[in-house]
């Protein structure tokens, strides 16, 4: 089982990657010209790879993924402002905009009964919710991790504001061409070929970190080992 899962994990990473980054750079940048489709035809062709790819993935998951949703609305965003030849501000802002969105997000919901850091890190495929609340409970140590989830709240919060502002500074450094010509989309597939080593890789340092954290904090809390608490 723990082998088909290994195989099913390593699969969707490497759809992500060829559907989202790969076959569109690879369009937007070497398909773009007047002798093969065009600047425009190639956006539209680029573009269908991730919104099939993510349309496939919620039907596939049989459940509707808030974070696929967003993805596929992004893309669709980025595909309009292109085609319709919209100043790159347009984009540039855009893309500032939604991690910006998740990030309030993730603060305004610590003050809920369902913070959306629990959702991003401490999912129930994760940490085995039942046992870790009936210990807690036991200890009478609720409010305290719940003080140690909103300091993990912040690290995650910073990660999409710090994704927020690298995207703005790499679409506004990259994107210098007149909308609608082959520079124009070759310029959205250097884009999009830097995102992940330029915006990935930071955010995801900071998750690690708010991951590792609470690892910690409920190892420290609890005076349990981890894999008490870790679905197995």
């Amino acid at each position: 089982m723990a082998e088909v899962q290994s195989q099913q994990k390593n699969q969707g990473f490497f759809g992500n990657l060829a559907f989202n980054i790969i076959i569109p750079v690879v369009l937007m940048s070497y398909a773009s010209s007047e002798d093969y489709l065009g600047p425009e035809w190639s956006i539209v062709a680029a573009l269908a790879f991730p919104i099939g790819y993510g349309l496939w993935d919620l039907k596939a998951s049989g459940k509707v993924n808030g974070f696929s949703v967003l993805g596929i609305i992004s893309v669709l965003l980025t595909g309009g402002f292109s085609l319709l030849k919209l100043p790159a501000e347009y984009i540039a802002i855009k893309e500032a905009a939604i991690p910006a969105a998740i990030g309030l997000a993730v603060l305004i919901t610590q003050y809920t009964e369902k913070p959306l850091v629990k959702m991003l890190i401490l999912n129930d495929q994760i940490i085995n919710w039942p046992h870790l609340n009936s210990v807690l409970d036991a200890q009478n140590k609720q409010a305290l991790f719940k003080r140690k989830v909103a300091v993990s709240s912040y690290i995650v919060a910073s990660s999409f504001f710090l994704s927020s502002a690298l995207n703005y500074i790499l679409a506004k450094v990259i994107l210098v061409s007149e909308p609608g010509t082959t520079a124009y989309t070759e310029e959205l597939g250097r884009m999009t070929a830097l995102s992940y080593p330029v915006i990935v890789i930071p955010s995801m340092i900071l998750l690690i970190t708010a991951l590792w954290y609470l690892f910690s904090q409920i190892k420290k809390i609890t005076g349990e080992e981890l894999d008490d608490f870790i679905n197995q």
